[in-house]
């Protein structure tokens, strides 16, 4: 870089500088361009430090580029490139040129500029009312030395397996498929057993099977003196048909009287009827006088 002092632009703006950067982004524009900060972005590249310096041609954007980089400060320092605003603003938007720090004296700053006075390349002393940053190249190699240590500490990942061409027949176990198939197969089970706990499942006959035996005891009926074959009869109606509860009559309802059976005739030679006797009605005599008289087991008819 201090081989160039004392450079002076062509005719018509025209500098070396300017024929590299058009040249390397292939824009011929820039070849009689302003060349404050493509003379830096030439010397970067000389030093090989291109990467922490930044190579641009329009100053606000190579200040920004220092802020996104989080590289950009409030004090100068040697080595640093300092954006000046000759309106005196302190935003970026509003640069107007760039040099390199060479050395800090007090409250001045001792620099090397490019396109100064209009035309030369030379050295310069600045006050800092002008200045609105300080671009730091050594913060920009520290952040990316930083960064290259975090990427080897990264653990080993193995490099991925090649497929041969004979699958198993099992890896479809592993697949999408299969295994919403399973989760399904899994709540019809567990939904069957919470089912069958509940008792509201219901054991299916099948047809082809025929009807098992009913597990009740056989029920052994004693056949009627009167009718002997009711027991046959009874027993194969409670095979056919489950026996009926019998209504229990009301408590408080008095069970009819029986009717009075009917005395059978009397065979001939047995002793004759006794007469009936006459009712007396009450209130007439005394009942003593009335009151028939119980006939004794050993009293003659």
């Amino acid at each position: 870089m201090r081989q160039e002092l004392g450079y002076k632009e062509k005719s018509g703006q025209f500098t070396k500088f300017g024929q590299w950067y058009a040249d390397r982004v292939q824009d011929t524009q820039y070849r009689d361009a302003p060349w404050c900060d493509m003379f830096l972005a030439w010397a970067a590249d000389k030093a090989g430090v291109s990467d922490y310096v930044g190579e641009f041609a329009w100053t606000p954007s190579h200040a920004a580029w220092f802020i996104q980089k989080d590289a950009w400060s409030q004090r100068p320092e040697p080595g640093a490139l300092v954006f000046f605003d000759w309106r005196g603003g302190k935003s970026y938007k509003g640069i107007d040129h760039v040099g390199v720090v060479e050395r800090v004296a007090g409250k001045k700053i001792h620099t090397i500029e490019a396109n100064v006075d209009r035309v030369w390349l030379k050295r310069k002393t600045r006050e800092t009312d002008k200045v609105v940053g300080y671009g730091i190249p050594r913060l920009v190699k520290a952040k990316a030395d930083e960064e290259e240590i975090r990427s080897t500490e990264q653990p080993f990942v193995s490099p991925p397996r090649t497929q041969t061409g004979h699958g198993s027949p099992f890896d479809i176990l592993g697949t999408p498929p299969a295994l919403l198939a399973v989760m399904v197969l899994t709540t019809i089970i567990l939904s069957l057993r919470v089912t069958r706990r509940r008792g509201t499942h219901r054991r299916l006959v099948w047809p082809w099977l025929g009807r098992r035996p009913s597990s009740a005891p056989d029920i052994q009926r004693v056949p009627s003196p009167r009718n002997p074959f009711a027991g046959e009869g009874a027993a194969k109606g409670a095979e056919r048909k489950p026996a009926r509860p019998q209504p229990r009559p009301a408590p408080s309802q008095p069970a009819p009287s029986k009717p009075a059976r009917p005395q059978p005739a009397k065979a001939q030679g047995a002793a004759p009827a006794r007469p009936a006797r006459p009712r007396v009605p009450a209130g007439s005599g005394s009942a003593a006088e009335h009151a028939p008289r119980r006939r004794r087991p050993y009293d003659e008819g």
